[in-house]
């Protein structure tokens, strides 16, 4: 089969318009279930959700969608992911339409910065009471920060590379829907298989099982959901992969958060058991500034802060070997300080370690004497006392 270029995708909604919803007759397309159909050289694949309880009604639909894409012209591999929205209802959150906005009315008053707005129930710090862990996952711990650019994924990445070198089973979820990077850096691609529970297998590499969004979409292709629909796959990717087995859970299953304190953040908090989380800043005021709003996040839902990390601390002379901070200095310990929660580590902004991620070789695997590997080792050994897991 020709695989040289994408898949064409008028045809292969022409093909799906095919295959009938069982409730509406309506073609897929038409009833709105074909949702970020996705194409990468020699695959395609879509996200399919439905209204809660009607997960069985419609497996077999999406194993028919399924077989339509691999049959399809300049299809190798085709996944369909069938999933459901939270609340109730008939049409999925994402196909709803948005309320209009109604017109100000005149003489609002300005709200002053720090004003309480209403009176939230939810406000007090308490866990969401909906939480859970994955099946056979013994802890769940977030590395999140309030913006992107901080290198969260570079750290997401490497303390999972640390903590299996540790001897425990280490599962990654990159949940960075709108910017997946766990692929590139640990070197894997591939599709994802269903268990015989209907569950995704999550692919492995270095000894470590991933689940990302990234393995169904081509690199620079862009994601373009809407709030709910990213929610929803991160919600399928939380709770619907066997990240472990009854006679081997995972030990801890590191989520690499997107930036920011939004819709998917909310989901996560909401909807899984987190044991703690780790924040990561660089130095400078500017990034230390939003590593406080994402501070202030899990504080307020009763989720245990166990430490930050500094990334980009500082960088060595190549000469001498002197630190030189170039985006200041003392701003992740301050931090750490302020949060009461320990340092766990000064990562500095290194040749080798950028290599390393962009070849999808974690130095904690390949080089564990390099001075970031030994860094992020530290890290490791730190979040494993605080979480309370004996070494493998």
């Amino acid at each position: 089969m020709n695989t040289s270029r994408l898949p064409d995708r008028d045809a292969l909604l022409a093909l799906l318009e095919g295959v009938l919803d069982p409730r509406s007759g309506k073609g897929l397309v038409s009833a709105g279930l074909v949702q970020g159909l996705s194409l990468r050289t020699g695959r395609a694949g879509f996200m399919m959700e439905v209204a809660p309880g009607l997960l069985e009604l419609y497996e077999p639909v999406r194993v028919q969608a399924e077989q339509v894409l691999r049959d399809a012209p300049g299809v190798d591999q085709a996944q369909v992911v069938l999933t459901n929205f939270d609340g109730p209802g008939e049409a999925s959150p994402a196909a709803a339409p948005a309320a209009a906005e109604a017109p100000p009315a005149p003489g609002v008053t300005r709200v002053r910065k720090g004003a309480r707005l209403a009176n939230d129930p939810q406000a007090a710090p308490s866990p969401p009471p909906n939480a859970t862990r994955p099946a056979h996952v013994r802890r769940v711990i977030a590395v999140a920060s309030g913006k992107g650019g901080v290198g969260k994924s570079t750290v997401s990445v490497s303390l999972a590379a640390a903590l299996s070198g540790l001897g425990l089973r280490v599962g990654l979820l990159d949940a960075d829907v709108y910017g997946p990077s766990a692929p590139r850096m640990l070197g894997v691609d591939g599709d994802p298989e269903y268990h015989p529970e209907k569950k995704l297998i999550p692919l492995e590499a270095w000894g470590i099982k991933v689940m990302s969004i990234g393995f169904m979409v081509d690199e620079g292709a862009p994601m373009i959901w809407r709030g709910p629909m990213a929610s929803s796959a991160v919600r399928q990717m939380m709770h619907e992969v066997c990240w472990g087995e009854e006679d081997a859970p995972l030990d801890v299953l590191v989520v690499d958060m997107p930036p920011g304190t939004g819709d998917i953040q909310l989901t996560l908090i909401q909807k899984m058991k987190l044991d703690g989380v780790v924040i990561v800043t660089t130095p400078q005021e500017i990034a230390l500034i939003d590593a406080r709003r994402a501070a202030s996040m899990f504080e307020k839902t009763a989720t245990p802060i166990l430490g930050v990390i500094e990334n980009m601390a500082y960088f060595a002379d190549p000469a001498t070997g002197v630190p030189i901070p170039i985006f200041g200095q003392g701003g992740g310990a301050t931090e750490a300080e302020r949060l009461g929660v320990p340092l766990l580590g000064q990562i500095p902004i290194d040749v080798a370690l950028r290599q390393a991620c962009d070849d999808g070789r974690p130095l904690g695997a390949t080089a564990p004497d390099s001075g970031p590997a030994r860094a992020f080792r530290q890290a490791a050994e730190m979040l494993r006392t605080r979480l309370g897991l004996a070494r493998g």
